[in-house]
């Protein structure tokens, strides 16, 4: 941080302005706190948790710094956004590291894919594979680049808060032919299966299934490539940190340990919230960082849901769930990337277990993260700080977490040993587990869900919870449950729209 930033006190808070409750301090709260002070509200955030994050808490152990959940930073123009708003820079406070590779994505039968920014470099990867792909992987980037054209500057940041902005939405879904899903559209190009599984993993990231979102999603493809994979050195907690800096220079105020067990309604208006420790805090507007699904089940009372009753609630597709084991060890694996994908032998078939069947399977795809590989302060000297997430059901299927994570994080252990990760075992110092149950008790996902609902057609846009709430005034969303979605650069996204239904803090007092 500039020492300009650091020697300002604190900007008090207009004490005669309308108060803004924002429940959840994930990056999506966090940018609609943001965004609130410079619109002049007072702003206060709600976290359940002992520190901010969310999702995007930070966990250290043993020296160990360890980001318990989003670690690809894309899009970065949206972050240098929010410090704008505050007079700030982005580059006073983080350091952007760009990744190169990308990720690295590695096939069952030990070949692999360096997934890059540099064009020549891709294409020569997929010509290796397939040298027949050249010109169907020229006309995959044409429509990715399209979808991204046409979305990210304009639909991803709008609310639609009405059917009317979905009609005229629909323009531009017909020219992405958007009814097609991603693996269809990336199939209409590309033969080889393994580029296939290349250039359509990226939904995985937002908790989509390739072979059931929209193709849609090809921009993420287009997002890597025109913006760039970064790393915040010091980990996202850093990001997490420099928000939280931002909204108190601000003058806005954060609380820990502040979890809600209702929000407060009065005529059909939110009107504050009421903590699980039976404290009443009023306010003029709620916004929910919270997942919706969790809110409107759980912390409004079904008299005040016509929307978005129980049954709807559960009758929402839900995405998967992620099992997470984060583990240290006291010696350098020098042979891994930052980011690696390690892929099953079955594709469509274990994502059909997962998101269809809701069967946990016995084999698995993973992503391997090792921060170290560009950031040694992550862990301490000469050690490797990891975690490897696996895609797993949420709990939908019934698995009895608290018995099954341990022979399912041993298996998986096994599988990095016998691959990427010889003698593991014999060098590991720290390990602990993140499982769809503590997605649900932990961070008050639905059904454990790691991502919300499932990004699917009829669950995106005007069908997903909208960023005013359809059934109460002056309650709000933002977060990945609401438009556009999961991923970094849409949660920020959806703070972006949040700003299309919600008035200025003067404007808010005059009707009043």
């Amino acid at each position: 941080m500039n020492a300009s930033a650091t020697e300002q006190p604190p900007r008090q808070a207009d004490t005669q302005a309308p108060l803004a409750l924002v429940i959840g301090s994930g990056f999506g709260g966090l940018a609609a706190a943001v965004r609130l002070c410079a619109k002049g509200w007072r702003v206060q955030v709600l976290e359940k948790l002992d520190a901010p994050g969310g999702r995007a808490r930070v966990i250290h152990v043993d020296g160990h710094t360890f980001d318990a959940g989003p670690t690809i930073v894309t899009a970065p123009l949206l972050l240098e956004e929010l410090w704008r708003l505050a007079g700030r820079q982005l580059a006073d406070d983080v350091v952007l590291r760009l990744m190169d590779p990308f990720y690295r994505i590695r096939f069952d039968d030990g070949d692999h894919f360096d997934y890059s920014g540099d064009p020549e470099r891709m294409l020569a990867e997929v010509l290796r594979i397939d040298p027949t792909a050249g010109p169907g992987y020229t006309a995959f980037l044409a429509e990715a680049d399209l979808c991204l054209d046409l979305c990210f500057d304009t639909l991803s940041c709008q609310s639609f808060d009405s059917m009317g902005e979905m009609f005229k939405a629909v323009p531009a879904i017909i020219r992405m032919k958007g009814w097609r899903s991603l693996h269809a559209m990336v199939a209409t190009h590309i033969q080889h299966p393994k580029l296939r599984q290349v250039l359509s993993l990226q939904s995985l990231l937002i908790g989509g299934n390739p072979f059931s979102v929209t193709c849609v999603y090809a921009l993420i493809n287009a997002l890597e490539r025109r913006f760039g994979v970064h790393w915040a050195m010091g980990g996202t907690g850093v990001l997490v940190n420099g928000l939280v800096d931002v909204i108190q220079g601000m003058g806005g105020t954060l609380r820990m340990g502040a979890e809600v067990g209702r929000i407060d309604i009065s005529d059909g208006r939110a009107c504050g919230v009421t903590l699980t420790s039976g404290e009443s805090i009023a306010a003029d507007i709620v916004v929910c960082n919270s997942d919706a699904a969790w809110t409107y089940k759980h912390l409004i009372e079904p008299q005040h849901r016509q929307v978005w009753t129980d049954a709807k609630v559960e009758k929402g597709k839900y995405s998967m769930s992620l099992f997470v084991w984060y583990f240290g060890t006291n010696k350098r694996f020098e042979d891994v990337p930052h980011h690696m994908m390690m892929m099953s032998p079955r594709y469509e078939a274990l994502l059909t277990d997962i998101f269809k069947r809701h069967h946990l399977p016995n084999d698995f795809s993973l992503y391997l993260h090792r921060p170290t590989a560009t950031d040694p302060a992550m862990a301490p000297e000469g050690c490797d700080t990891f975690y490897v997430l696996a895609p797993v059901p949420n709990l939908q299927s019934g698995t009895d977490w608290a018995a099954q994570a341990e022979p399912y994080r041993a298996a998986i252990a096994q599988a990095l040993e016998e691959t990427v990760l010889p003698n593991l075992s014999e060098h590991l110092t720290v390990s602990f587990m993140t499982t769809p149950q503590d997605f649900q008790d932990t961070l008050l996902s639905y059904k454990g869900a790691a991502f919300a609902l499932e990004p699917i057609m009829v669950q995106s846009a005007w069908f997903r919870p909208h960023s005013r709430s359809e059934d109460i005034d002056n309650l709000f969303m933002v977060g990945a449950s609401t438009h556009p979605g999961a991923g970094i650069p849409g949660v920020l996204m959806s703070a972006k729209a949040l700003d299309t239904v919600l008035p200025d803090a003067a404007s808010f007092q005059r009707a009043l």
